[in-house]
């Protein structure tokens, strides 16, 4: 059995056409779970040599199904790969392809491992602010959000952290609902480590976002 055909016989049809009806994005959606697709893509990960991996999450991905994507994503999902640039390369090649949530934070968190891993990919992150795909503009935010978590950041992941707020601030003005979404995500997370730098931003540019982004973005401040 292909794994192509391992994620078909996972199929339930009446749960397809709900989540059909739930993303919205005009795709083959099959039913599977996401712990059922995460069980699968472990072993494949255990099985698979890197070069077979990078193959299989590309030749996953072009299938344009949804839970074929998911698995593609997860096929990458995991801190340490060396070398890693091939894996980045691919991550990268599927952001215009974007256009529904789920997908797109999928990839997006097989993509935080290889920024984390290398902040040099930062300034490519940096381009995605400006593109006129709403999708990659909102990726350059949920691909960050590991540089939320941290009490006490390194220099580099402070200036990281200083770098992503500036792009936050460049992305405020922009009216659509799944950036501000992004942004509030963002500071809420900052926020539970880093609550000054939340303020501060927040009495800079916070006029600047939507009223349930400012309500969002400050639910942990007190």
């Amino acid at each position: 059995m292909t794994p192509l055909d391992a994620l078909i016989a996972l199929a339930n049809p009446a749960k397809a056409a709900e989540m059909a009806a739930y993303h919205k994005a005009p795709r083959r959606y099959l039913g599977a779970s996401v712990p059922q697709i995460t069980a699968l893509t472990d072993a494949w990960r255990a099985e698979l040599s890197l070069d077979d991996r990078i193959a299989l999450a590309d030749a996953l991905w072009k299938t344009d199904i949804h839970e074929a994507r998911v698995a593609a994503a997860k096929l990458f999902t995991q801190a340490r790969i060396r070398p890693d640039d091939a894996v980045w390369a691919v991550i990268q090649s599927w952001i215009p392809d974007f256009d529904a949530w789920a997908i797109a934070d999928h990839a997006c968190i097989a993509g935080q491992k290889r920024v984390a891993a290398d902040l040099t990919r930062l300034d490519t992150v940096e381009g995605w602010i400006s593109s006129p795909h709403m999708w990659t503009r909102r990726a350059a935010l949920v691909i960050t959000l590991p540089f939320t978590k941290s009490n006490h950041p390194k220099p580099a992941e402070s200036a990281a952290r200083d770098r992503i707020l500036g792009w936050c601030a460049t992305l405020a003005p922009d009216r659509d609902w799944f950036i501000q979404k992004a942004i509030a995500w963002w500071l809420r997370d900052l926020s539970r480590h880093d609550p000054d730098r939340t303020r501060s931003f927040l009495a800079t540019s916070g006029q600047e976002l939507k009223p349930f982004a400012r309500t969002e973005a400050a639910r942990h401040l007190t």
